[in-house]
């Protein structure tokens, strides 16, 4: 079969030695593996560097097997800003004009966001008798109102109003509705104003665990050296982008709490974003919060390596008690207990299996640290429950194999 994936802001295979691939990348790889022709269809654009990959537009073929054509579009400097949305209007347009030199594909899945290009690739089935799956990713347009700033509220209202239309025209027309939870398919099953169908499925976010090969371990093993954090310490990190999606001043707080205690407990808080400087002031030199800026994939692994549990420090709104983010899954396959500040759907994997705890406020995250700092029988069964529960439902491999099987099965029953 011909496959054409369509996400923006993903990692692709080409952005470095140590990139982690995520939902898209991973997927590519496994229908590229089954016998499938796939094109991923992206931006030149990188999203978490925010600069080019490429000056012109171009395309590459990976070591998987499968196609990534890179489409031009103007970027830009911050996740939430009006130059944002002007680059997805203008990628999904790209989009328009380029797909039509482009053999007609059997199947389309698009991750929504972008849009635009959810908009797009269900005019292109339409028009061309082309199933078109779209699998949802977070709760735009619904959320603008919570990451806009508040200056930008006012037309807030009138952008929601001109997306939902667009989105909800979208998902009518859509073959079926996917999402990494049932919370997020119900969502656009609302938005479709249909009830669930036979196709419509959810998959979670599958992690795809990989020993990144000998002398990119010793590197990033001497890393943390150098940063003076060992295996004998109690550490609890923390990987993502520092901007408006997380609560990083909670973190910071506990962790002066926690030193007033006397526990030398590390807060090892990796990334960068907008807010990356403002949490650096916010902490104020603390000697048990570092900020490392961006790390690559080998960093990532011998950290968690060396820590003791992993903060899922979201900010408490809809988009993220509804949802269970690659982050979570990360966290599981080193077998980490999950320390998070929203309830819902990871609430509810959390107590379910028994693998980590919720907090409210920088008091209770300060509480849930302390004792399990102190009960190391206590920290030591709950992450053997963490990493089970990541070989029983989350390992990339048997995700994405279901899911591949799905799209399989939409593209067969379409042609009947």
């Amino acid at each position: 079969m011909r496959i054409w994936l369509i996400k923006q802001g993903e990692p692709l295979p080409g952005d470095g030695p140590d990139v982690r691939l995520l939902r898209t990348g991973i997927l590519a790889g496994v229908l590229a593996e089954r016998g499938h022709g796939v094109t991923w269809w992206t931006s030149s654009f990188d999203h978490a560097r925010k600069r080019y990959r490429v000056e012109e537009e171009g395309e590459v073929i990976t070591n998987d097997g499968y196609r990534i054509i890179m489409l031009q579009s103007p970027g830009y400097a911050r996740n939430v800003s009006l130059s944002r949305l002007w680059d997805h209007y203008r990628l999904a347009q790209r989009f328009k004009q380029r797909c039509t030199e482009e053999p007609r594909p059997d199947i389309i899945i698009c991750s929504a966001p972008i849009i635009e290009f959810c908009q797009a690739a269900v005019e292109y089935g339409r028009q061309n008798n082309v199933p078109v799956v779209i699998d949802i990713r977070d709760l735009w347009p619904d959320i603008f109102i919570e990451v806009l700033p508040r200056p930008l509220r006012w037309i807030a209202w009138g952008l929601l109003a001109h997306y939902d239309r667009i989105l909800r025209a979208a998902l009518r027309d859509a073959t079926a509705i996917t999402g990494h939870t049932t919370e997020f398919v119900n969502w656009g099953l609302r938005k479709a104003g249909r009830g669930v169908g036979s196709l419509d499925r959810d998959f979670p976010m599958g992690y795809l665990e990989e020993v990144p090969n000998p002398e990119s371990l010793a590197r990033a093993n001497r890393v943390w050296d150098e940063h003076g954090i060992s295996n004998s310490e109690f550490v609890v990190c923390f990987f993502g982008t520092i901007g408006r999606q997380f609560d990083l001043k909670t973190v910071i707080d506990a962790a002066r709490i926690l030193q007033q205690l006397d526990l030398p407990i590390r807060f090892i808080l990796c990334g960068d974003g907008e807010k990356r400087g403002h949490y650096q002031q916010l902490a104020g030199g603390q000697p048990h919060v570092v900020f490392p800026g961006w790390i690559g994939r080998a960093d990532i692994y011998a950290l968690m390596r060396r820590s003791a549990a992993g903060l899922a420090p979201y900010v408490n709104n809809p988009n993220f008690r509804m949802n269970l983010p690659n982050k979570i899954i990360e966290y599981l396959s080193a077998g980490l207990p999950i320390v998070s500040s929203v309830k819902g759907v990871l609430g509810q994997l959390i107590t379910a299996n028994d693998c980590g705890a919720t907090y409210g406020n920088a008091q209770e995250l300060a509480e849930v640290l302390r004792r399990l700092y102190l009960q190391r029988h206590e920290l030591e069964r709950i992450s053997h429950n963490a990493a089970n529960l990541y070989a029983e439902r989350f390992r990339a491999e048997k995700v994405y194999g279901q899911m591949a099987h799905h799209i399989e099965r939409i593209a067969r029953d379409f042609q009947r």
